[in-house]
């Protein structure tokens, strides 16, 4: 997103501005403001249309609500970013993202589980390349050029001469046949370290 242009102006002028509902000091409110919100927002969304629906719902919240804000309890900006952490964070939480994070490509399912979890991990090292070899040719292909190779659906639609709808099907259905190994695994480890003390 292109960075705007700061109009210079007091946090307590632009707060009476706000509180008084005149449309100037929320166009200087998103001048100086939105891009850093648009920002913090996409490390939340991975996602860049995602990312400017939930700037906007944001500015809809901070207008709608802007009489609530209290400079005792800290400044303008901390007020107007928790707000739009917390719109991200509910978005991710619905079921309308949810939904669509099903045909999201497996390197961008893995990024995400480890940037929320702070970890990393060795793919050999867990034996994934071992799973994928249980899957379908055809979702093994997939996997392989989306998740190890770096690929984005749209370069393997291209590479496979197929449309980018049957990529995010085979996706889809790969992640579901990959999460029913890794129960098994996860059940199989679970008696081993229970017939342990038996």
């Amino acid at each position: 997103m292109a960075g705007k242009r700061r109009t210079i102006i007091s946090e307590e002028n632009l707060v009476a501005l706000l509180q008084s509902k005149d449309q100037r000091g929320f166009s200087v409110l998103y001048d100086n403001y939105s891009s850093a919100l648009y920002g913090v927002i996409l490390k939340i969304v991975h996602s860049e249309e995602i990312a400017a629906d939930v700037m906007q719902d944001s500015f809809v919240k901070i207008w709608r609500n802007v009489e609530n804000y209290n400079r005792s309890k800290g400044t303008l900006f901390t007020w107007i970013l928790n707000i739009a952490r917390n719109t991200a964070i509910d978005k991710i939480r619905s079921q309308d993202f949810q939904n669509s994070q099903q045909n999201q490509d497996l390197s961008n399912y893995v990024n995400t589980i480890d940037s929320q979890n702070s970890t990393s991990f060795d793919v050999d090292a867990i034996g994934l390349r071992k799973i994928v070899e249980k899957l379908r040719p055809e979702h093994q292909q997939i996997v392989d050029l989306l998740y190890f190779q770096g690929y984005t659906q749209a370069e393997v639609a291209e590479e496979l001469n197929i449309p980018l709808g049957t990529v995010k099907t085979r996706i889809k259905s790969a992640i579901s046949h990959l999460r029913e190994y890794f129960i098994v695994i996860v059940l199989l480890i679970f008696y081993e370290i229970v017939s342990l003390y038996l």
